[in-house]
């Protein structure tokens, strides 16, 4: 069993992270911090009621960012205090607010060893900006999971299948240029037509439906995380899909998991499919030069780790 994993952050998804990694019963311990010690304590007490309940074996405990270097991972879900207003490209917004946590948080974590989860969007840019900033060589980003099981979900419900039968991937950004890999896609073994205009539209409204009726999207993210320690703490063999280096830059791609080393494994794309990469890897290209020219701050008052 893994000896401890951190998270960084006790707002909406480190919550649900921390109950997903608990009712799992994945790692020995699992380190919380947050904003406030006030906040990480009141985490780590709701979290071991938890663990009393379901016996787990997991045991939360309130530590300081630095504390973490223990850990053999390490979730980041820290969110700046901001009012987004952008009705498209919305996990965009989040790139002036929570470029400084991010950029900080690299800086106290410069050199770990171990492997970092990046939650925080926009989770391409931070993905890549945690890793350059930290030196750390295995950072991840947590988004095109998400959208390839949302894809298959939707996909199964479209054609009424059951969901183990659907395989495919969505790929490239965690967001409005994300690359559904219809072509690629399969029901029982079989390729088939996937209705991508229908597709496409669940998976642009969905995050929307849901934050709209619980105000943020949580344990779809937590369970992606979830299925990304399995693999990348070796404690099963699999597929999915990080945001992870890639010609150049940082974005999602599948990647295969054997033993904790992850290989990865583009699928064959069409000529349309392989379009939207290349404007996907150029969005992200540019967006990334602006977020390297946003300054090392203070934390701002407000931030959400």
């Amino acid at each position: 069993m893994t000896a401890a994993i951190g998270i960084v952050g006790t707002g909406a998804v480190g919550q649900a992270v921390g109950s997903a990694l608990v009712t799992a019963g994945v790692g020995r311990q699992l380190l919380i911090a947050g904003r406030t010690p006030q906040q990480a304590a009141a985490l780590a007490d709701d979290l071991a009621d938890l663990r009393a309940a379901t016996g787990s074996p997991v045991r939360p405990a309130v530590a300081e960012v630095p504390d973490l270097r223990q850990c053999a991972a390490v979730v980041v879900t820290v969110r700046a205090s901001f009012f987004n207003a952008r009705a498209t490209d919305v996990r965009m917004a989040g790139a002036q607010a929570n470029t400084p946590l991010v950029r900080s948080l690299a800086g106290q974590l410069a050199g770990y060893e171990g492997t970092v989860l990046m939650v925080t969007n926009p989770v391409d840019l931070m993905t890549r900006l945690f890793a350059e900033e930290s030196g750390c060589a295995q950072v991840f980003g947590i988004g095109s999971s998400l959208d390839t099981a949302r894809y298959r979900l939707t996909l199964a419900r479209l054609l009424d299948v059951p969901l183990r039968a659907v395989r495919g991937h969505v790929i490239g950004e965690h967001g409005d240029a994300a690359v559904v890999c219809a072509s690629s896609t399969t029901v029982n073994g079989h390729p088939l037509p996937v209705p991508l205009q229908q597709v496409r539209d669940e998976l642009a409204r969905r995050p929307g439906r849901i934050s709209s009726g619980i105000g943020r999207t949580k344990h779809g993210p937590a369970g992606a995380v979830l299925q990304a320690l399995r693999l990348a703490l070796s404690l099963e063999d699999g597929f999915t899909e990080l945001s992870a280096p890639h010609d150049g830059g940082f974005l999602g791609i599948p990647l295969r998991f054997t033993q904790g080393r992850p290989l990865p494994c583009m699928p064959p794309l069409d000529e349309a499919e392989a379009r939207q990469l290349k404007a996907a890897h150029v969005k992200l290209r540019d967006a990334y030069a602006v977020v390297r020219g946003i300054p090392t701050q203070p934390l701002p008052a407000g931030s959400n780790p």
